[in-house]
């Protein structure tokens, strides 16, 4: 299957982007955590094995799952000659900017690794231990620094795929991403679109890595075919939403018309609007019940002759309300992280009890740890597949966050 092809959040899904945890996680230490977006250190060898059981899972159902590093090793395998510019762009956006430390590192890599290897090497980090004795005489600062000091920082955050893009319709929005340690993320989807013979000249692009505002993929969820709906929040800006509407609601290729921002709170807890609520089924949301007093949302819509002059209208109702307007839905069922008991909804709500991936109407995917609303969930008829997730939550992001559908059944 080629291209893209993502225009429900619940529809079956038949193709998957995941990354496997790698050895970025072994560069995480405690007085970097809060940088570098963890709050603790996973075990990398037990996440491993929970994330394999994730994928698992999705190619049990029916999905073919493909992975970020070897989608960007087959890039440079057909594309040789991309290897230097590859590299130099890498290093550029790690902040080596000194020829000496360029060509260095350059030989580093090229010396000692190869194919996948090379790749998973731009992702895991470099000490200056690495690079030899000699690598402490290119300057004063190498001279006074300690061995273990990296002098490219890792991608710890990688296996959350949901975020440096996110699939709409035919095409994706290709992310700036808020923290400058995420930003570097984007480079491998910008190659793997640009060059890679599954996606090369099939996926438009409404938004571009190097666009001045922010936006993540985990506030990105595609409501209908021609409604989208975006979070305002901690990682997303209003300006990135409208200047995605524009682009949408130009492409003539494009179903989307409406375009629903979402204004959630900017907190640690909330990064993202599927933190918040995720579909589940046709008629069914998980929701956390801190968002379900008064919720600011605006309806963008084109404009009847120019259609970038938006027309822009905050809606005055409920999410309840709002979801069953726009999804065409009679009753909509919200289902609440936690249910009743605010102490569980808080608990599991940080370990992402309402990031679930659904994988088919009504059949998600689902943190094991997340009991209380597990079962809340299989008591309302939903199909709850759970995967252990000891480790992997402590990167604060779900099922969800972690895989990004390319393609699922129309």
């Amino acid at each position: 299957m080629k291209g893209i092809c993502v225009r429900s959040e619940i529809n079956p899904l038949k193709k998957v982007l995941l990354h496997r945890p790698g050895k970025e996680l072994l560069n995480l230490t405690p007085d970097r955590l809060p940088e570098l977006l963890f709050d603790d250190v996973p075990f990398l060898r037990v996440a491993q094995a929970e994330h394999d059981a994730f994928a698992k899972i999705l190619r049990d159902n029916g999905a073919e799952v493909v992975y970020l590093e070897d989608l960007m090793t087959e890039v440079l395998s057909l594309h040789p000659e991309l290897v230097k510019p590859f590299l130099y762009q890498w290093m550029v956006e790690a902040n080596i900017v000194t020829t000496k430390w360029q060509e260095k590192i350059y030989e580093y890599l090229i010396s000692n690794y190869q194919g996948k290897a090379l790749v998973e090497k731009t992702m895991e980090g470099i000490t200056l231990k690495e690079m030899g004795a000699e690598a402490c005489r290119y300057s004063i600062q190498d001279m006074v620094a300690p061995m273990d000091d990296l002098v490219v920082d890792p991608m710890p955050n990688l296996y959350f795929t949901r975020d440096p893009f996110a699939s709409v319709g035919t095409g994706v929005t290709m992310h700036k991403m808020r923290f400058p340690t995420r930003c570097r993320e984007t480079i491998y989807a910008d190659y793997i679109f640009k060059y890679h013979p599954d996606f090369e000249g099939l996926v438009t692009r409404y938004c571009d890595r190097d666009d001045p505002r922010n936006i993540e993929g985990g506030d990105v969820l595609n409501l209908t075919e021609d409604t989208l709906a975006i979070g305002i929040s901690q990682r997303t800006s209003p300006d990135a939403i409208e200047a995605v509407a524009k682009k949408l609601f130009t492409d003539p290729n494009a179903k989307i018309r409406t375009v629903l921002a979402f204004d959630i709170p900017v907190c640690r807890a909330f990064m993202h609007l599927d933190t918040v609520f995720t579909q589940i089924d046709v008629d069914k949301y998980t929701v956390h019940p801190a968002i379900i007093g008064p919720l600011t949302v605006y309806e963008i819509t084109p404009g009847a002759e120019d259609p970038t002059d938006l027309q822009i209208r905050e809606v005055d109702s409920d999410l309840k309300h709002i979801l069953e307007k726009y999804t065409h839905v009679d009753d909509v069922k919200l289902i609440y992280c936690g249910g009743d008991d605010l102490i569980a909804a808080a608990r599991e709500q940080w370990n992402d009890g309402s990031n679930t991936l659904c994988i088919a109407p009504g059949k998600i995917v689902v943190y094991e740890r997340n009991d209380v609303s597990n079962e809340i969930l299989r008591k309302a008829g939903l199909t709850v597949l759970e995967m252990p997730s000891a480790e992997l939550s402590r990167g604060r992001g779900g099922p969800r966050c972690m895989s990004m559908p390319l393609i699922r059944a129309e």
